[in-house]
Parts: C-alpha cells; structure tokens; sequence
C-alpha cells in the first residue's frame, strides 16, 4: 500500500480580495454575463438559533452566474455535522442557518461557460462550494485542505459572492459554482447516493490514499454512518474487513454489510487474537476511547485513521505502540474535488451505496434527536419535495 493522489480538477478564477475594487468590478461583470432571471425564492428548513431546532425558512438564492449551475435539490442527506452546527455545538454560528452538504439533485440551469454540465443532469453537492484554487493543496487536487480554508457548503462566508453566508442542502434549490458541482451516475438510487458526498467520500479517501486493494486487512472501529460506508468500501475494493464494535448487537449488522470478522473490542482476550492482523484501520468514532488497544491489532507499518471528531480530549496515546511496529496515526478530511467525482465513479461500478431511511421536512428535527440517540441505520435522508413553498419574503 503507497500514498497516492488524485488528478486535480480544472480551475477557474482565484478567489478575488474583497477589498480590491477591481475584483468587485469583475465579480459584478460576472454577475451580469449570467443568465437574465433575477435570484429566487426556494424553500428550506434551519436553525434561527442555537435552541430553535429547524423550522420552515425562506432563502434568497443568486443569480446564477456565468460559471454557476442551479440545481433542484431532491435529497439531501443529514449528517451528525448538520446537528451539532444547528445547535451551535462547535462555536458561534451566523443564524439563520440552513444545513445540509449532501446534495443529490438535477440542473436546472447553467452559467454562459458551463460546457460540462446541461438542464437534466443528476448532479450533487458535498462539503464545500468553493476554495481559493491557486494554493499548493488546491493546485494539486485536494481543496479540502485549501491553505486559505475551503468554503463549506453551509455556515461559512463566500467571498465570491458578496461575503454572504452560505446556505445548505435543507432547501428545493442551490447555486453552486460548476468546478464544486460532481457528477451522480444515472444508476444510482439518488436518495441512497445523497451520504456518499460525505460519508462515502471520507471513508474512500484514506483508503484510496493507501491504496488498499485485494489481500489487504482493514479494520473499521465503530458501524455507524461512517463505518457502515468504511466496510462496504473496502470490501468493493477487495480488502478483508475486521469491524471492532463494544456491542455484540452489532455483529450481525457487519456481517450483513459483507464485514469477514468482528471483534468485541472490550473482550481483551478478543483483542489479543487479533494482534498483528491488520494493514489499516479506520476509525469512525467521535466520543473519546483508548487508540493504544488498536495499535496492537496493526501490523509493521500499519496505519489508523482517525476520522471521527470527539468534542472531548481522546485517552493519550501510547508512543511505544507506534514505534515498536512504526505505526502512523493519522487523519483524513473528506476529499477534494476529483477524489470525490473518483469515489462517485467508483461506488456506481460496484453497486455501493449508502443504507438510508428518508424522512420528511416536519421529521427532521425528530431526527436530529435519534440521530444523538444513536438510532438510525445508518443515514438519514431528507426528501426535498417535502419542504413546501417558499414564503414572499426571505428569511436568509
């Protein structure tokens, strides 16, 4: 297994100084070259603040622009990311806030310059709408991690379009700039396909980058959204799969996603029996626990990923675990732009896809509460044409 990297993807302008008023002028010359109709009105459900839960909001979409594609959101999926933003769990948010970054829906118009996508296409939108694209790690395809910071799709300033707050995939309708927009293989069951613009991608990605392929091991620590994606992956690229879960309810489950092994991660003589068998591991979880078990389960020159996020400090790691086989420990954030459009690809080719349940717009917040509850198998799924009309007037 080598480290690789995706094939960037084609770049267009760099992302203008908003204090530089030739750069306004040439965003507002943008602006007019798009197509003649005026932004419109669409439906949506977010957060007013950090207690309200969602409720109905009416959001003012742009113009689309010469570069812009407008897409008829049809689902979107609801990732664990959406609830702790909605309820301001990781910092201050700018309210209104209209979650949601992953996107399944068709065009329904493009920029002047839009060649690679046409009215019709089943298209989606992940994590991020746009970086400054002429940094090192956007140059080379990974604008994930843009040294200037990637724009989000939800939550986050876009400087360019006016420094305006972006507005998620909880909506009938979103604008996004053409080189952030993936193409969905007509194939795939659209509501299924809405998790893999983020639980798909960032579980693909450090395997890609690892290049697991046949007769690798890979471990996946927990089998929730991200670990139910981790296993069908890995097995399409034709690794052993070894799932460690602390509830033996799960075993079950992971051998039903195709999963070869499971391991009761707190039976210590169950730990032991698996040492030394495993190439990588990725780990999914986002509440604190122990690494340093892991790391024994891994081979000379194996990897963990970590890919959860615990809003708590982790138990620390043990560095003789690490250099006794060298171990790397390492992290992953989703995927750039090509990577993304690569995983797409990849899932549609071997049938791979995320298992969801579809809810309504007037479900999402009981949802949200399940979600935290640990009760859904594996990914929510919002369908858009459950969020109404929009109001006279917008909201955000």
């Amino acid at each position: 297994m080598t480290p690789g990297r995706p094939v960037p993807p084609p770049l267009a302008k760099p992302l203008p100084d908003l204090n530089d008023a030739n750069d306004s002028n040439e965003a507002s010359d943008a602006a007019a070259a798009g197509p003649a109709a005026g932004p419109g009105l669409v439906a949506a459900y977010g957060a007013t603040s950090s207690d309200s839960g969602l409720v109905p909001l009416t959001v003012a979409r742009r113009t689309p622009r010469e570069d812009d594609v407008e897409i008829a959101i049809e689902f979107c999926g609801l990732c664990h990311s959406d609830v702790h933003a909605t309820r301001g769990e990781w910092g201050s948010q700018n309210y209104p806030l209209v979650p949601g970054h992953e996107i399944v829906g068709r065009v329904t118009r493009v920029g002047s310059t839009v060649a690679d996508f046409a009215v019709g296409d089943r298209v989606g939108v992940g994590c991020m709408v746009d970086s400054c694209r002429e940094c090192e790690s956007c140059l080379d395809g990974l604008e994930q991690y843009c040294e200037r910071g990637n724009v989000g799709t939800y939550g986050a300033r876009d400087a360019r379009n006016d420094g305006a707050i972006t507005q998620g995939g909880y909506s009938t309708s979103i604008v996004v700039d053409r080189n952030y927009v993936l193409r969905v293989p007509e194939g795939m069951d659209p509501a299924a396909a809405a998790p893999l613009l983020c639980a798909g991608i960032t579980t693909y990605s450090p395997l890609n980058h690892f290049e697991v392929e046949e007769g690798d091991v890979v471990g996946v620590i927990g089998l929730g959204g991200l670990g139910h994606m981790a296993v069908k992956i890995a097995k399409a690229m034709g690794a052993e799969v070894t799932v460690f879960t602390t509830s033996e309810r799960k075993f079950a489950a992971a051998r039903e996603l195709g999963a070869d092994h499971v391991v009761l991660s707190t039976d210590p003589a169950a730990m032991e029996a698996a040492d030394r068998s495993i190439d990588v591991i990725i780990d999914t979880v986002a509440a604190p626990h122990d690494l340093n078990p892991y790391f024994r389960t891994l081979r000379v020159d194996g990897a963990l990923f970590q890919l959860g996020l615990p809003s708590e400090a982790m138990p620390p790691v043990k560095p003789g675990s690490l250099i006794r086989r060298r171990i790397a420990y390492a992290g992953s954030l989703i995927g750039g732009i090509a990577e993304t459009q690569e995983m797409l690809d990849f899932c549609a080719e071997h049938g791979v896809v995320s298992d969801v349940e579809v809810v309504r717009a007037d479900q999402l917040n009981e949802a949200y509460d399940r979600m935290v509850a640990g009760d859904v198998k594996y990914r929510f799924v919002l369908d858009a044409r459950t969020l109404g009309s929009p109001a006279e007037k917008a909201d955000v």
